[in-house]
C-alpha cells in the first residue's frame, strides 16, 4: 500500500507581484490501495504549499479550501461540498516552505475539485490574499489519510519503534548472557515488561493531554504514546518479573539500561519520520524541515536530539557495565535512566505541544538532577 500526493492541474509557481513571494500550490492526497480504496471512513486529503514573509514578526496566516464533488447528478447535496479553514498562528519569518494538510471528513466520496487560497493579512502592512489555486483528486481511506502529509512516510512509526524494540531484546539477551544470567527467562521477562509499557505508555499520554478521557476504557485504543510512562511501565514490570523468576534484579537492571536506550534512539527516529513529537516551528539555520501531520515547515528536531541523547547515554552505560570498578548493583540503570529524564525534561520546552501538567516537568528535573548528582558524586568518590 502507497500513498502519494497528486499533483493538481494548474501549476501554480507563478510569482505574486505583492509580495514578491511565489504564490501557492495545491495537492489533492491519493491512496494507492484497491483493498482499501472504497472502505469507509473515507476523507479527502489537502495539502497547501506556500512560502512564509522573508523578513519582519511572526504574523497569522489562514489557507480557505473549498470543495465541490465532480460527476454530481441532480441537485447537489450538503456533502457535496465543504468550506474549511486552516490557520497558522504564529509564521516564523523566513523560515521558507510551508505546507499545511487539512483531511475534510462527513464528505460524499468520489472525485472532488478543489480551490485554495491564503490569507496572511497578519503581516505588517497593506492585508492582501493570494490569489485562487485549484487541483482534483478523490476520496481516500481516513485512516491512511490521516497519517500522510508531506515529510511523513506512512509505516515509518511503527517500522521504526519495532525494530527499536527487535534490536533492544537482541542486544539485552546478549548481555544477559554475558553477564551469566537465564537468557531466556530474562527475554521473558522483557516481553513482559514491553507489553506493560506499551499500556503505561497510553495511560500516560491521556493523563497528560487527555484526562477525562481516562474513564473511558476505549479510548485507550486510540490515544497517543508517552516514552515516559513505557519506560516507567516496563521497568516496574521487570524488576518485579524478575524478582519472581530469581533473576538478580540488579544485575538485570545493568543489562537492561544500554539494551533500553538503544531501542529508544532507534523509535525516536520512528517519531521523526511519522510526524509526531514535532519540535516547535523555527526560522533558525539548525532547524530541519519536518511535520507533525498537519504542518510541516522548519522546526527544532527534538526527535533528534533526543535520539542523540539516548545514543549517548547508551554508549555511557554499556562502558559503566562493563569497567572494573565496583558499583551497586542496579546503579548503572538508575543512572542512566535518571539522565535520560532530565535530559528529556530540558528537551520538552522545544517541542510543538500543549502540557496541561503545571509541576509535573519542575518535580521530574529536580527528581532526576538529584539522582544523577548523586551518580556523580558516589563515582568520583568511591
Amino acid at each position: 500500500m502507497t500513498a502519494h500526493l497528486f499533483t493538481p492541474t494548474r501549476n501554480t509557481a507563478v510569482p505574486d507581484p505583492a509580495l514578491n513571494r511565489p504564490m501557492g500550490r495545491l495537492q489533492v492526497a491519493a491512496v494507492d490501495c484497491d483493498p482499501v480504496a472504497d472502505s469507509e471512513p473515507q476523507a479527502l486529503g489537502v495539502t497547501y504549499w506556500f512560502d512564509a514573509a522573508p523578513e519582519g514578526e511572526r504574523y497569522r496566516a489562514a489557507v480557505h479550501f473549498v470543495g465541490h464533488r465532480l460527476g454530481v447528478e441532480g441537485i447537489p447535496g450538503p456533502r457535496d461540498s465543504f468550506t474549511v479553514s486552516e490557520t497558522v498562528e504564529h509564521v516564523p519569518p523566513g523560515c521558507g516552505r510551508i505546507a499545511i494538510t487539512s483531511r475534510i471528513v462527513d464528505i460524499a466520496p468520489g472525485e472532488w475539485r478543489v480551490t485554495a487560497r491564503l490569507d496572511d493579512s497578519g503581516l505588517s502592512g497593506p492585508a492582501f490574499g493570494r490569489g485562487e489555486v485549484s487541483g482534483s483528486g478523490a476520496t481516500g481511506f481516513l485512516p491512511v489519510l490521516g497519517v500522510r502529509a508531506p515529510g511523513t512516510h506512512l509505516g515509518a512509526w511503527p517500522a521504526l519503534v519495532g525494530a527499536g524494540v527487535a534490536v533492544a531484546l537482541a542486544l539485552q539477551t546478549r548481555l544477559a548472557a554475558h553477564a551469566h544470567l537465564p537468557a531466556g527467562r530474562v527475554l521473558l521477562v522483557s516481553l513482559l515488561a514491553c507489553l506493560a509499557g506499551l499500556l503505561g505508555a497510553r495511560i500516560y499520554y491521556i493523563a497528560q493531554h487527555e484526562v477525562r478521557s481516562l474513564a473511558r476504557p476505549r479510548a485507550l485504543l486510540g490515544a497517543g504514546m508517552c516514552v515516559q510512562g513505557f519506560v516507567i511501565s516496563a521497568v516496574a514490570t521487570a524488576t518485579l518479573a524478575a524478582i519472581a523468576n530469581r533473576i538478580p534484579a540488579g544485575v538485570f537492571l545493568n543489562g537492561t539500561a544500554p539494551a533500553l536506550l538503544i531501542g529508544m534512539c532507534i523509535g525516536r527516529l520512528g517519531c521523526f519520520f511519522g510526524g509526531c513529537c514535532a519540535g516547535r516551528p523555527t526560522a533558525s539555520r539548525w532547524g530541519v524541515w519536518s511535520s507533525d501531520r498537519r504542518l510541516g515547515m522548519r522546526r527544532i528536531p527534538t526527535q533528534l536530539l533526543e535520539s542523540a541523547l539516548c545514543l549517548a547515554l547508551a554508549a555511557g552505560a554499556f562502558a559503566a557495565g562493563h569497567s572494573s570498578a565496583a558499583r551497586p548493583p542496579g546503579a548503572v540503570f538508575v543512572g542512566a535512566i535518571a539522565s535520560y529524564i532530565l535530559g528529556r525534561q530540558l528537551l520538552l520546552p522545544l517541542r510543538d505541544l500543549p502540557r496541561t501538567t503545571s509541576y509535573g516537568r519542575l518535580v521530574a528535573t529536580a527528581v532526576s538532577a538529584t539522582v544523577v548528582l548523586a551518580e556523580l558524586v558516589a563515582v568520583t568518590f568511591t
